[in-house]
């Protein structure tokens, strides 16, 4: 397992703090990373047609934190009584593998940002180095965020579907801007449908999707849905990418021609759809918590003997997805995939001769000056 920063043997001096283990650097040979600042277009430059490879990063990433070659604790909520919508978002982590890497990635949510035309989510993600736990980059992270996040969809689209018939028509319900990255990762990873099916509460919103999707060169037809019902019901790949605080979808039988579900906003779906269901989440401990749907469904039952299994189970093989009812995978989302996409960047942006150093960020180098 990755060691946090309390796990380190330390000497008495603080400024010779090694890792522990007789595979720590020497004493006194420790000096500070240089630190660096990623910008958004940075990052989007670094990922631009990479998809393929980060679906396979994130598949690393989960077998890792399966194996138990990770740190993940559990997310900090900042909410606001001023603000109740909203909220800021702390999710420290540290992974090991060929990864080793710790950090923070720090993600606000101000849903009202959608209707002055903004994204409703901003973030930073802080890369700590391994060995000292200097900060060593500070990226902007809404798009490391959107990444993972779509990397993992299209990875449980792929891995949850095997043994079924293979989805041939896709609805997305909510179509920000997390809706655009799943698509984009579908496609880039060979998915392509014979309808894909739109719906939003905005019209506006379900418009710019259209556009979108039009622009992206998307095959097949392309239908705008009045209601969540009509969609559902048309679509073989379900994608719940919404910003919905509560369940909205209440009815199974709605589900009755067992469809696969991404239901990456985690709120969307009453208990009674997940307990007709079969359940798969990225993390249990993670998942079941906060009021999702998932959380709710505990609640209700008492247990947690709806739950299938992990995404990690069935990269394993340890747990088989069923092909005669929906399959939900709900996922709350690792800080462990925003690490290893950030080093990812942050090695991508390096090997480019790109990284913006700031000099003397760290100052304080000595103990007595």
């Amino acid at each position: 397992m990755t060691t946090t920063g309390e796990d380190h043997a330390t000497t008495e001096d603080e400024g010779r703090t090694t890792a522990a283990g007789p595979a720590g650097p020497a004493a006194g040979a420790l000096t500070p990373p240089p630190f660096s600042v990623i910008s958004g277009a940075e990052v989007q430059q670094a990922l631009d047609g990479r998809e393929s490879e980060i679906v396979d990063l994130v598949e690393t990433v989960y077998r890792l934190h399966g194996s138990g070659d990770s740190v993940n604790p559990p997310s900090y909520f900042l909410r606001f009584p001023d603000r109740p919508s909203s909220r800021i978002i702390a999710l420290p982590a540290s992974i090991g593998g060929p990864v080793r890497v710790d950090g923070l990635k720090w993600i606000s949510s101000f849903p009202e940002n959608t209707a002055a035309g903004l994204p409703r989510a901003s973030a930073v993600l802080i890369l700590n180095d391994h060995d000292t736990g200097y900060p060593f980059a500070c990226l902007e992270s809404s798009i490391i965020s959107a990444t993972r996040t779509a990397a993992s969809a299209a990875l449980a689209a792929d891995r949850l579907s095997r043994g079924r018939p293979r989805p041939a028509r896709v609805g997305f319900i909510g179509t920000g801007l997390i809706a655009r990255y799943i698509h984009t990762h579908l496609a880039a990873t060979g998915w392509s449908f014979e309808e894909t099916g739109v719906h939003d509460l905005s019209a506006d919103s379900a418009a710019g999707f259209r556009g979108y999707l039009e622009r992206s060169g998307a095959k097949g037809r392309i239908t705008v849905h009045d209601s969540a019902e009509s969609l559902i019901r048309s679509s073989d790949l379900v994608v719940f990418a919404t910003v919905a605080a509560k369940p909205h979808i209440h009815d199974p039988a709605w589900f009755a021609h067992a469809p696969l579900v991404l239901h990456v906003s985690l709120r969307d779906l009453a208990p009674e759809i997940l307990l007709a269901s079969a359940n798969f989440v990225d993390d249990v401990e993670h998942c079941l918590k906060a009021e999702t749907s998932p959380h709710l469904a505990e609640q209700l039952t008492g247990g947690r003997d709806f739950i299938d299994g992990t995404l990690e189970d069935v990269l394993s093989g340890r747990v088989t997805v069923p092909a005669d009812r929906p399959v939900v995978f709900s996922p709350f989302g690792l800080g462990v995939l925003d690490l290893a996409v950030g080093r990812f960047v942050h090695e991508e942006v390096a090997r480019r001769g790109g990284l913006h150093v700031v000099d003397g960020f760290f100052h304080e180098l000595r103990r007595h000056g």
